[in-house]
């Protein structure tokens, strides 16, 4: 289970107002996703994600804080390359579904496919992400710094694999407080122990937004993943 300061390096936060592609949430099932396929996860860290999710909103009102890219081994075993703490690596698809579960036991975590027409990218968007294995954790969420958050992970595998044209769109990230217009406490604590200025109105991009991308149709869900901020 991630500590509150792991849930924190994750990602960082945007608003985004780009909408779905199909119906949100198809019913669950047996299910294995295919290469390239992305996994978004609902993770708890108790109130610190609440003020994430405040201003986070994925498909279909989802709150996503966490997302990998599914690929398969030579062996045929399906794997996640994901951005965490740790920096960036390979996760069994069993170990990235049961960090975190619903009411009734099956992991919150529901699953993007590109549409036909970006499919093409998929093998040089894997092969563009395992490249960057090991590379350390980008804590500032700064773009073009040679480290790498969640979100930001997979922005950079598809702009490689895309001839640097962007599939996924990044936009200016707050960490106000909407209902204040302040800096949510729990983000000057954080970037206060970093001994970094916050990057209120960089760009950025997160797994709510990539959720909600033109490119991705939400294929499955494997369980119940909470909504609103």
């Amino acid at each position: 289970m991630f500590s509150i300061r792991q849930i924190l390096l994750l990602f960082p936060i945007a608003v985004f107002s780009i909408g779905c592609g199909r119906s949100p949430f198809p019913r669950a099932g047996r299910f294995e996703p295919d290469p390239g396929d992305l996994l978004f996860q609902d993770l708890d860290c108790g109130p610190m994600c609440d003020a994430i999710e405040k201003v986070t909103t994925g498909c279909g009102g989802a709150n996503f804080s966490h997302v990998g890219i599914a690929s398969k081994t030579a062996d045929g075993d399906i794997v996640v390359i994901e951005a965490v703490s740790a920096g960036v690596k390979i996760t069994d698809l069993d170990a990235f579904l049961n960090r975190s579960s619903d009411g009734a036991g099956r992991p919150k975590v529901v699953v993007g496919r590109l549409k036909k027409r970006y499919r093409n990218l998929i093998a040089p968007a894997i092969e563009a992400s395992l490249e960057l294995k090991g590379k350390p954790y980008d804590k500032v969420f700064a773009i073009d710094n040679d480290a790498y958050y969640c979100s930001e992970l997979v922005y950079e595998a598809f702009l490689n694999a895309n001839g640097g044209k962007p599939v996924f769109q990044l936009k200016p990230m707050t960490f106000n407080d909407p209902d204040t217009g302040e800096l949510f406490p729990v983000w000057k604590d954080y970037y206060t122990d970093l001994g970094a200025a916050v990057p209120q109105g960089r760009p950025g991009l997160n797994p709510g937004g990539i959720s909600r991308s033109p490119a991705l149709s939400i294929v499955h869900r494997y369980g119940r993943v909470s909504r609103g901020g």
